[in-house]
């Protein structure tokens, strides 16, 4: 029996870090919001013990350094499956982008295991086998729009924000999160967002108000390495977005727009100046 599901990518529509854990995480609090550009997931039983990974992404890792294989090995682990699994992986979200491309074929591929193996698995349950694996794999577990707290691992489904219309901008730079977190200053001045006040906004449905208000606070590193990242914001405010911000470490920019002519007038002139331009929307 072949399953097959679409892996939704993520903007931040905030994304605030709070303090560096013992362990060396950091305890964040962010508004992440699911959008329509995804991969494609294939997921195939075989009676081998074995983990077999496959893309049209000849660079993506086939083996343990794939998020995916590791949440497979613990799922078989963990309730002792021998059977094997023959996974093919679609890939249409940028690799090191800062729209967690890993994290949501990971949270999906737990869901798929979940019906494949008949494992009854509560949402909660997904997420306490999955959150050591990648910090985003939680929120994909929930998806839509939702509060991530602590590392991560603790989320709280919120009023949807699906819909709106997204341009990203991707300047074809990857962008280290180890290297952001390592050299984000908590000690210094941030210009944190406002959280509660944007889970307000989303409530009553102000898109005009939350989009001038978010805030990322690992701009303040990310920009200042990649200062095109700046350019990129400038720009899609120059073509009428309500308001725009890097999403996770970057590099991808993201504005949001509130008509189709807007936004395409802003997808033609952008496109001819970055490398990766995509019409989206949130779901």
């Amino acid at each position: 029996m072949m399953i097959s599901r679409k892996a939704y990518g993520k903007i931040n529509l905030s994304l605030d870090v709070l303090r560096r854990r013992e362990d060396n995480y950091h305890d964040l609090r962010m508004i992440m919001q699911e959008i329509d550009l995804s991969d494609s997931i294939y997921v195939e039983e075989i009676e081998s013990d074995k983990i077999i990974i496959d893309s049209n992404d000849q660079n993506l890792p086939k083996d343990k350094d794939n998020i995916v294989y590791r949440v497979v090995e613990r799922i078989k682990t963990e309730f002792e499956i021998k059977k094997g699994i023959k996974i093919f992986i679609e890939k249409n979200i940028p690799v090191s982008a800062g729209l967690a491309g890993g994290s949501t074929d990971a949270g999906t591929i737990i869901k798929i295991l979940n019906e494949l193996w008949d494992l009854k698995l509560e949402k909660s349950r997904m997420v306490e086998l999955t959150k050591d694996i990648g910090a985003d794999i939680p929120f994909f577990i929930y998806g839509g729009t939702a509060l991530s707290e602590g590392i991560g691992d603790i989320i709280t489904p919120i009023s949807s924000f699906s819909n709106r219309k997204i341009l990203l901008v991707n300047p074809g730079i990857e962008v280290s999160t180890a290297y952001v977190y390592n050299n984000l200053e908590l000690d210094t001045y941030l210009d944190r967002p406002e959280t509660e006040r944007l889970i307000r906004y989303i409530n009553i449905g102000d898109t005009k108000s939350l989009a001038k208000n978010m805030k990322n606070v690992l701009e303040s590193v990310t920009i200042k390495k990649y200062t095109i990242i700046d350019d990129i914001k400038a720009d899609l405010m120059k073509f009428g977005a309500l308001g725009s911000m890097m999403s996770g470490s970057g590099p991808t920019v993201f504005g949001i727009f509130d008509n189709y002519e807007t936004i395409k007038n802003a997808f033609d002139n952008l496109s001819k100046k970055y490398e990766m331009v995509i019409m989206a929307k949130t779901m």
